[in-house]
């Protein structure tokens, strides 16, 4: 039972990172919070797209908040 309520905790929403909406699934990813459709979207999108640099941008902001 504590297994599920660990999962339950880990899996539960927040503000995404990326498109900084409330969300109730997605992933934590140190203290950040990255919703389905966005983590989706980053996965999809192919490095010459527009948007690219905007996802990288984005993950950078994650990992800068957890070396400091």
């Amino acid at each position: 039972m504590a297994r599920m309520e660990e999962r339950n905790t880990a899996n539960s929403g927040g503000t995404c990172i990326v498109c900084s909406q409330q969300k109730d699934l997605g992933i934590r990813i140190f203290q950040s919070f990255l919703c389905t459709e966005c983590e989706r979207e980053i996965v999809q999108t192919d490095v010459l797209d527009e948007k690219y640099p905007y996802y990288i941008d984005r993950m950078k902001q994650i990992w800068m908040s957890a070396i400091s």
